[in-house]
């Protein structure tokens, strides 16, 4: 149930109503009309701003239409009583009855609870991640991994069709690179020494690969020039470098539908398909593009490219598709891959991306725009920097990685459900601080902790009333304010769960479920000092079994809400 939207309803309802009656005008729109949580819950439940949106254009004081509102609301089962508040707002008071059957309606759908139609199996693409097979992923690679899985999570929860891709950077020059790199570490495992020159991978994890290629090729390789043992190497390397990501992966609990090779898409045709479906719309032209803004290069030229017209398309100036020596540019493989995407039946693109790829936002927007007609929308995700902490000091680099923190450092400090959830406690494109001290500690101020006491504290509740064999019930007693607090709360579940994934913010779920435990944990301080309040009722089980149906429907959403997050729900504190 999510009474929110069932109140809209009634809204609207009332308001055709009014149409009907000639009180208001035939041709105006409900899209503007929200019933949402009041600022202050002092005011009521809910509030509905339908008098202040309509009046423009309905030609009539806000408050004209607000009263005549309110006392047609008044008739409605569900609510009971309705005020206008200022100039015309509409503050509600729902029956309590709402508030008990929502406890119920939760405990009955347990896993489901808060599910939506919304998507309505609509196809989504989320693509996370795709770092390059070079080396193991570090801290920032985990923020993105952990906000699209949760995004990704979020939106099948929602009711959409998900599938989760990454796209490995397999066709670039830094594949070389690492291929050079192996290299050296294999001419190691033969005994000789690696010559780790500028510019290569010095990381020890190339170590283990280079031990595998002594096993697969002996000594064999040592003697020929690079052009004989490139291919062979970048390939074994890029695939053994791919293995040791996904064993990241799964360390955090992130498991890919698709792992899409951008080396599939050279020498296949596809580039050049894409392009060619470009040109077929009068979107690709020789020419010559301005000198950069700001400093301009001493070494920069006009020179004649191959360009993509991406401005007909909302990107500030066209981006070349072909370098001068006839190469692809970086964005002609990436066009090419949406247009697969897009061929793939995918209704909506999401790609998540670091803070240093903003610069290719506005042209893959452009892109895809082109290439499916304004059809196919597609979201980017920006995630920012994560600056980690321990002892109050900057965390020291991994010497294993050779250059930055990885992934697998974050997880062996703290394990991957606090990681996961403190990921997500800041809104993706917010910077993000991550000490180790602070996201371990047992206090009200770790999010993390509070949500996992609150479902803990439940379990131990429900584990204790089931030693007293009760005949369990779903119809809670509701009494006091902050009993109520709770289950409206609850009610705001459903609501949260389609803002946050019509927005693509899985980080509002984090935040929902701290508020959630704060007022649980509100109402089990307030039965140490008011015993009537207490969940177990000693010698009174069927008391008790009402009592508890309130904190049964608060670990239903704790569990579903740290399932979209994918953190599993502690049993009990240690």
């Amino acid at each position: 149930m999510n009474i929110f939207a069932e109140i809209r309803t009634s809204v609207i309802e009332t308001l055709d109503a009014m149409v009907a009656d000639g009180h208001l005008p035939s041709n105006l729109s409900w899209g503007a009309v929200a019933v949402e949580p009041p600022r202050d819950a002092a005011h009521g439940d809910m509030a509905t701003n339908a008098a202040m949106v309509l009046a423009k254009p309905a030609g009539k004081a806000p408050r004209a239409i607000a009263e005549e509102l309110v006392e047609r609301l008044a008739t409605d089962p569900n609510i009971e009583s309705a005020e206008v508040a200022g100039p015309g707002f509409i503050n509600l008071r729902l029956k309590p009855a709402v508030w008990h059957d929502i406890v119920a309606e939760a405990i009955d759908a347990g896993k489901s609870f808060g599910h939506s139609g919304m998507g309505s199996h609509v196809k989504v693409n989320v693509e996370y991640v795709s770092a390059n097979p070079t080396g193991p992923l570090h801290v920032g690679h985990t923020r993105g991994a952990v906000f699209g899985d949760a995004l990704a999570s979020l939106l099948a929860f929602a009711g959409y069709d998900v599938t989760r891709e990454y796209y490995i950077n397999d066709g670039g020059a830094q594949v070389d690179v690492l291929a050079r790199s192996a290299y050296e570490r294999y001419r190691e495992a033969n005994g000789l020494s690696p010559e780790i020159a500028e510019g290569l991978y010095p990381g020890d994890y190339l170590i283990p690969i280079g031990e595998a290629l002594k096993a697969k090729y002996g000594d064999t390789l040592l003697d020929k020039p690079e052009a004989d043992w490139l291919d062979e190497v970048r390939d074994f390397a890029t695939e053994a470098m791919m293995d040791l990501i996904r064993e990241d992966l799964a360390a955090i609990g992130v498991k890919m539908d698709v792992f899409y090779s951008e080396k599939s898409l050279y020498g296949t045709g596809r580039i050049e398909a894409a392009i060619e479906e470009l040109k077929k719309k009068g979107l690709i032209y020789k020419g010559t593009l301005e000198p950069p803004k700001g400093k301009v290069p001493e070494d920069w030229e006009p020179r004649e490219q191959t360009l993509f017209k991406s401005t007909e398309h909302g990107d500030d100036v066209d981006r070349p598709i072909m370098k001068s020596d006839g190469s692809w540019t970086y964005f002609a493989p990436d066009i090419a891959y949406h247009w697969d995407k897009i061929a793939r039946g995918f209704d909506e693109l999401i790609d998540i991306f670091g803070a240093d790829h903003g610069g290719y936002v506005k042209r893959m927007n452009a892109a895809v725009s082109a290439l499916s007609g304004g059809r196919v929308p597609l979201d980017i995700k920006l995630t920012q920097l994560v600056k980690l902490y321990k002892n109050g000091e900057p965390f020291k680099m991994s010497k294993r990685a050779g250059t930055f923190i990885t992934l697998r450092d974050v997880v062996e400090q703290v394990g991957p459900d606090v990681t996961r959830f403190h990921m997500l406690t800041r809104k993706n494109d917010a910077p993000l601080d991550f000490d180790f001290d602070k996201v371990t500690e047992q206090s009200k101020d770790n999010p993390v902790f509070y949500v996992q006491y609150a479902h803990a504290r439940i379990r131990s509740v429900m584990r204790k009333a089931e030693e007293m064999h009760l005949d369990w019930s779903d119809n809670a007693k509701l009494e006091d304010e902050a009993e109520f607090q709770v289950a409206k709360k609850i009610a705001e579940w459903p609501r949260l769960v389609e803002i946050a994934a019509r927005n693509h913010e899985p980080h509002r779920v984090a935040f929902y479920l701290y508020e959630l435990a704060s007022d649980f944990h509100a109402l089990w301080n307030k039965g140490n000092d008011k015993p009537a309040l207490r969940f177990l009722q000693e010698d009174e089980p069927a008391a008790t079994a009402a009592k508890i149906a309130l904190p049964r429907a608060v670990a239903v959403v704790i569990a579903n809400g740290l399932g979209i997050l994918g953190v599993t729900p502690v049993e009990e504190m240690r």
